[in-house]
């Protein structure tokens, strides 16, 4: 299995609005994907490592595929769209990692 991990950093001036992500850009993928993706989990944050610290992370969306083969032939066709709706939730952009769940 893979995990498909998208961090979005915070910083003074970014916004994200967590309730468009959650109810409107998410379902849009879920449903764009189908059974290909595994699971799905968002993460908001809310401080770093010191007691006062921000979040390095506004939000990290973690998506679950059974390979990276799948999750490039479920994801990518759709990407565009996806791209797309991004000016709707913020003004900064998501780091990508993809990673082995071991």
């Amino acid at each position: 299995m893979i995990k498909v991990s998208v961090m979005y950093p915070s910083g003074p001036d970014t916004t994200f609005d967590v309730e468009y992500y959650k109810n409107t850009h998410l379902p849009m993928i879920k449903e764009a994907l189908g059974d290909a993706l595994k699971g799905l989990e968002l993460n908001i944050g809310l401080a770093g490592r010191a007691p006062g610290e921000s979040a390095p992370y506004v939000a990290i969306a973690h998506l679950t595929f059974d390979s990276l083969e799948a999750f490039q032939a479920y994801f990518i066709p759709h990407s565009a769209t996806f791209a797309a709706d991004i000016p709707n939730y913020t003004n900064t952009k998501g780091v990508l990692q993809i990673s082995e769940i071991v």
